[in-house]
């Protein structure tokens, strides 16, 4: 059963006198705290997604509540900590007790918070985001005069790819899956398939030990044993299948387990088939294969390839993620890229986005030279932005627009666009936004929705701590 807020228990009642004795929330989580304790229409869209997909919502055991799946979640975000810790800090913890909804009621393991984590939808994230952006536009707490842009790169946990590495990747998952689908069927082993790890293995590291030299003389003799390799792992995995289509489980949940296990290798094995046709096309034929087509991991098949010209790292594994910040620190807009788009086709939507969150488009838009287009000036201007600081990208400078990027109106947008690049810098460092360690897009898109949310939080519950402070000095 989800309910929105659990029942409070006289032992929560006693806990929440403890305030009047010190024991108190740090001041960013207590305004944090009292900001979502408004926030209704937050709280009810998380709990339609806890109790989508449920026959009978009302009824069974307590799950965890929509407001403790919420707090939970920006706490993890706010502090960066995995879900072990989280669990271990709300548990020895009475004030996050209090900031989690918890109280005295029994904290569950760590694997309950993932559970209720993952039934939220990427889509219901973002909802939740505009909404929290909305009530600081009602508290007046940032107006949407300014607007920064950027785009940055969130990687996906895998390790770099290389031909051999994905074939070994291949032939080891393939064949640890077939094990357990037969010791599921109660089997010694699967009839026709052999293990293979092993000489997939030497020839993987022989290729990874060659020299440069080596690699023109040998390496394509070895790649295609490990290509054939391979190939003979998928191909017996296809055909055990087909020999124990019809053996059951000794009960209803072995059953279960073994289709499991059944559509994992169907799974794998089709992107084993992706895995071989990719690489013999570039090492065994020299053939250059699309970038849309390649597969980069057999465990994040939906990571991208980014170019974006850095020095320090000319090529990034991942999904490029469009930014948009206020001048009160607000990730206003947000979102996940496919593929990677040049940054100028993002101007003009996020104007419209813009106009919807605050009735009106910004009076300056800052951004670095990649938005640049004449069409994207254009488009400022017939929005109604009064300055846009764009520099121009490449070409010569007309007379006009030489004098206006050395305006003093420019350098002083250019100086707040600059701004945009210290929030990335905090999302990465102390939201944990760097690195994607959930599996799958749609997680891939919950974990940065996350840590924008709590950027947001934390931005707006420092304007409330001054407004507060700077009323009782006044006062």
């Amino acid at each position: 059963m989800r309910a929105t807020a659990r029942q409070i228990s006289f032992a929560d009642w006693e806990l929440m006198r403890q305030r009047d004795q010190g024991i108190r929330l740090e001041p960013l989580l207590e305004a944090i705290s009292g900001f979502l304790d408004d926030q209704r229409d937050v709280i009810e869209r998380v709990r339609r997604d806890l109790v989508r997909g449920l026959k009978q919502p009302d009824s069974g055991r307590h799950g965890l509540t929509a407001t403790q799946v919420l707090r939970s979640l920006v706490l993890m975000r706010l502090k960066n900590w995995d879900y072990r810790e989280l669990r271990e800090r709300i548990a020895d913890g009475l004030t996050l007790r209090q900031f989690t909804d918890f109280y005295c009621a029994p904290v569950p393991k760590h694997d309950a918070f993932q559970r209720g984590f993952i039934r939220l939808t990427p889509q219901t994230l973002k909802a939740v985001n505009d909404l929290v952006v909305r009530a600081a536009v009602e508290l007046e707490l940032e107006d949407g005069t300014k607007l920064r842009v950027d785009t940055t790169v969130v990687q996906t946990d895998i390790h770099h790819p290389t031909d051999n590495t994905l074939l070994w990747d291949v032939v080891r998952v393939v064949t640890r899956l077939v094990r357990r689908l037969a010791k599921a069927l109660e089997l010694r082993r699967i009839k026709g398939f052999c293990d293979r790890t092993r000489a997939a293995r030497r020839r993987m590291y022989e290729i990874q030990r060659m020299t440069t030299r080596q690699r023109h003389e040998q390496q394509t003799r070895i790649y295609r044993a490990l290509i054939d390799i391979a190939e003979e792992v998928v191909g017996n995995a296809r055909a055990g299948l087909e020999r124990t289509r019809t053996m059951r489980g000794k009960d209803m949940f072995a059953d279960m387990a073994i289709e499991e296990l059944r559509s994992q290798i169907e799974h794998f094995c089709g992107l084993g088939d992706r895995v071989i046709d990719q690489a013999r096309h570039r090492v065994l034929f020299g053939e250059q294969v699309a970038t849309d087509e390649k597969i980069y991991s057999i465990f994040e098949p939906h990571t991208d390839l980014i170019k974006r010209g850095k020095v320090r790292t000319p090529i990034e594994f991942g999904h490029k993620v469009f930014l948009a910040e206020s001048a009160e620190g607000l990730i206003t807009q947000y979102e996940v890229l496919k593929g990677n788009p040049p940054d100028e086709v993002h101007v003009a939507s996020s104007l419209q986005r813009h106009r919807q969150a605050f009735g009106r488009a910004p009076q300056l838009y800052g951004s670095d030279r990649g938005f640049f287009s004449e069409q994207n000036l254009a488009s400022c201007k017939h929005a109604g932005v009064k300055v846009v600081c764009i520099p121009q990208r490449g070409g010569k400078r007309t007379g006009r627009r030489e004098a206006y990027e050395k305006s003093v109106v420019f350098k002083n947008g250019q100086r707040f666009r600059a701004g945009i690049e210290g929030r990335i810098s905090v999302l990465f460092r102390g939201r944990g936004m760097k690195r994607c360690l959930a599996e799958g897009r749609d997680r891939f898109e919950l974990w940065v929705g996350a840590a924008v949310l709590a950027n947001n939080l934390m931005r707006i519950a420092a304007m409330l701590m001054a407004g507060s402070s700077r009323r009782r000095k006044a006062a």
